[in-house]
């Protein structure tokens, strides 16, 4: 089986969609071997090196966070529904933010976004105690059943904007859905000299902020690009800027912007085995350059974004390339493309996802493009680029989505 990078192997979520009725009838010892490989190689191999996190990802059963349907991708590095148009995070995603707020063995944190439960189980391990919220009142009765087996987990349903102020101040909050700001009241709830990191931006642009309460007032840090749900209740109706699911596009496309102190490309999320080069690029000053040697790693960056296949019939995709020997990795399905995936409103995936590409060989720079039809009952959609499992150096720019109209030619 191909390692399980699975934001850009779809052949692995298909081969495990044929091998289903067995998964669902392994055994404990199974799921603890498909869970301590996903550390091994999604978690580890990622970057993660704090132990205590580490040991706490190879113990919680990611398996029962997330709905019979989607349990055989239970251990893949990739977000999944839970019902409600909500999703239950990337394990990688639950390690990084896990560690990025040192969590300590006496520490009171705030979890807002209960969703699955399984960043609270998580943190069970590492905490004295948990106190989570959940606004979707069916995932947060359904999680707190999960919960119960975890003695300092609390768990309510309620609109985490509003925090849990009976029980602050917290050492450290986590908040798993994406407010455009910093909740104030969160802000109150936090102790002084507390970490506190949460997705804020757009519905689609978001980027993970590290605060620190410092003189009663927040400091912060940029870590990296990411996609998260959005935080719904009084957040939503405080947000200024809404997405055009009329006209969907592409953000930074050109890879021209930075995420604010880093080298890491503002709007393209969980980006593996790339980088942004300032030289040589076809059009502007930069573009993504992907290299990897070893057949079948995850290699690539997504992007998401709204589109109302109502409104939408068709669309353009199109981008600038080139190759250096690139060839495929563990399987012939393994090679660069650009990718995108349609999604309902509940955040299903509409089966299947339209691409630009295979290529292989060596090819200076070149234009490709392609017209696709639009799903009617799609509402959003995430986009890919990268090797996808292939061997050798690829380099996009100018990566594009535009509406077609009928009059378009």
């Amino acid at each position: 089986m191909p390692r399980p990078a699975a934001f850009f192997a779809f052949t692995i979520c298909l081969a495990l969609h044929a091998a289903a009725p067995a998964l669902q009838a392994q055994t404990s010892q199974f799921w603890e071997r498909l869970r301590n490989r996903m550390v091994d190689e999604e978690i580890v191999a990622a970057g993660v090196t704090n132990p205590r996190v580490i040991r706490a990802l190879r113990m919680v059963p990611r398996h029962e966070h997330v709905p019979t349907s989607q349990r055989r991708y239970s251990y893949l590095d990739m977000a999944l529904p839970i019902g409600n148009a909500q999703t239950i995070s990337p394990p990688f995603v639950v390690a990084f933010m896990t560690e990025a707020i040192d969590p300590q063995p006496e520490d009171k944190v705030l979890e807002i976004g209960t969703g699955s439960g399984y960043q609270a189980a998580i943190l069970s391990h590492l905490v004295k105690e948990v106190y989570t919220i959940e606004i979707v009142e069916p995932l947060g009765k359904q999680a707190a059943k999960v919960l119960e087996k975890y003695p300092n987990v609390h768990a309510k349903i309620g609109d985490g904007y509003q925090g849990w102020p009976e029980h602050a101040p917290f050492d450290k909050i986590i908040v798993t859905c994406s407010p455009e700001d910093v909740p104030p009241k969160l802000i109150e709830q936090l102790k002084e000299g507390g970490r506190m990191i949460v997705p804020v931006g757009q519905r689609y642009q978001q980027n993970l902020y590290l605060f620190r309460k410092q003189g009663g007032k927040l400091t912060r840090e940029a870590l990296r690009p990411t996609l998260f749900v959005p935080m719904t209740g009084e957040a939503e109706s405080k947000r200024d800027v809404q997405p055009d699911p009329a006209n969907p596009a592409i953000y930074n496309g050109g890879f021209e912007e930075f995420v604010e102190g880093t080298t890491l490309p503002n709007g393209w999320h969980y980006l593996r085995q790339g980088e942004v080069v300032s030289e040589g690029a076809p059009a502007g000053k930069r573009f993504l350059r992907f290299r990897n040697e070893q057949p079948g790693r995850g290699c690539g960056a997504l992007q998401g974004l709204g589109i109302d296949g109502r409104k939408v019939k068709r669309i353009r995709m199109s981008l600038r390339l080139y190759a250096k020997g690139v060839r495929p990795g563990q399987n012939q399905q393994q090679l660069p493309g650009f990718l995108i995936t349609f999604y309902n409103s509940e955040r299903d995936m509409i089966p299947p996802h339209k691409s630009l590409g295979p290529w292989r060989g060596t090819f200076p720079w070149q234009t490709q493009s392609k017209v696709i039809d639009v799903p009617p009952q799609a509402r959003e959609a995430i986009v890919r680029i990268g090797l996808f499992g292939a061997v050798g150096e690829t380099g996009f720019d100018e990566v594009m989505l535009q509406r077609v109209d009928e009059r378009t030619p």
